[in-house]
């Protein structure tokens, strides 16, 4: 069988010289805890890891007993390599100090299980990660994540589906890995993933359309009607983001989460998830904005900020811009 470079090779080869030992050594946490969680994932039913935990996390959302198990996880494994000084997680206030990591180069953000209320439903769900680098002189821990997208070292996810795929950049696009459980290693599967730069799925809640602006209503009629002779696109929402952005970044496409009546900033979080994947999404040709700004331009000023993501093929990204900034 032909070797398959794996992503710690990856990384080895395409990382910032200054970089690499510190990013292997993080990666070499966030492989092992993805095997954990993913021995996890294919148990649910039998170690009875399905249903809610109860209570609701530091965004306010429902919390499941796999998103804290995925949590602790990410943070024994990540947090307590020597490369991490802070963990940041949706799961958590405040962020996490981390003993082992002392004088660690990198700060390390997380949405531990993303789409969680679809576990029990056996449909695909991810974790998201960002990597930022300390910063000197910073007044408090929080700090040192308020910082804005185009900082990133790093950022991806990992899908667990019917294969356990990451997908991550360094800033020189966009690639993807298979996980492989008989040597608990990641095998590069997608090289130099591109998005097209128009394509023909739209993606968004519709059951949420009672409540849109008036300016997503518009563009989501205008994208239904064929045009230029293309077939009539097609609506695909699974409701689990990782699934739904892994989807747009290969096919082409729009992905929405637009704010509405109920959520004015919007409901995703900046740091956990609009920056990661814009950042995923720009490096593979395609774009990311909250409908008027790019989003790796937003400077947050929260750790749990709510931002509107829009994301996909480039034309298509451009095109909403331009109904949300009323010039269609």
């Amino acid at each position: 069988m032909q070797h398959r470079r794996t992503f710690l090779e990856h990384v080895a080869q395409y990382a910032a010289p200054e970089d690499r030992p510190h990013l292997d050594c993080l990666f070499q946490g966030l492989v092992r805890a993805v095997g954990e969680i993913v021995y996890r994932m294919a148990r649910v039913g039998l170690l009875n890891l399905d249903g809610r935990a109860g209570g609701v996390n530091a965004s306010g959302d429902d919390v499941k007993k796999l998103d804290l198990i995925a949590n602790d996880i990410l943070i024994d494994h990540v947090g307590g390599s020597a490369a991490v000084a802070y963990v940041g997680s949706e799961e958590n206030e405040e962020p996490i100090a981390c003993p082992e990591g002392g004088e660690g180069p990198y700060v390390f953000l997380i949405d531990p299980l993303d789409g969680s209320s679809n576990i029990d439903a056996n449909v695909g769900v991810g974790t998201i990660f960002s990597i930022l680098r300390v910063k000197q002189n910073a007044a408090s821990a929080q700090d040192h994540f308020l910082q804005k997208g185009t900082e990133q070292v790093a950022s991806g996810y990992v899908l667990y589906g019917p294969g356990t795929l990451l997908v991550y950049t360094l800033g020189n696009g966009t690639n993807g890995f298979t996980y492989d459980e008989t040597t608990r290693s990641f095998g590069h599967s997608h090289e130099d993933i591109r998005t097209p730069d128009r394509g023909d799925i739209y993606s968004i809640n519709e059951g949420y359309s009672y409540r849109w602006i008036p300016e997503v209503a518009r563009y989501v009629n205008h994208v239904k009607v064929p045009r230029d002779g293309r077939t009539p696109p097609s609506a695909r929402y699974i409701g689990s983001m990782v699934s739904d952005v892994h989807r747009t970044l290969l096919y082409g496409g729009i992905f929405l989460y637009p704010e509405d009546q109920e959520n004015e900033r919007g409901k995703l979080r900046l740091l956990y998830e609009g920056n990661p994947l814009a950042f995923l999404a720009e490096q593979a040709g395609g774009a990311a904005t909250d409908g008027r700004r790019r989003i790796l331009d937003i400077q947050p000023k929260e750790l749990h900020e709510r931002v509107p993501l829009i994301i996909g093929s480039s034309r298509d990204v451009a095109m909403y811009g331009e109904f949300r900034e009323g010039k269609r």
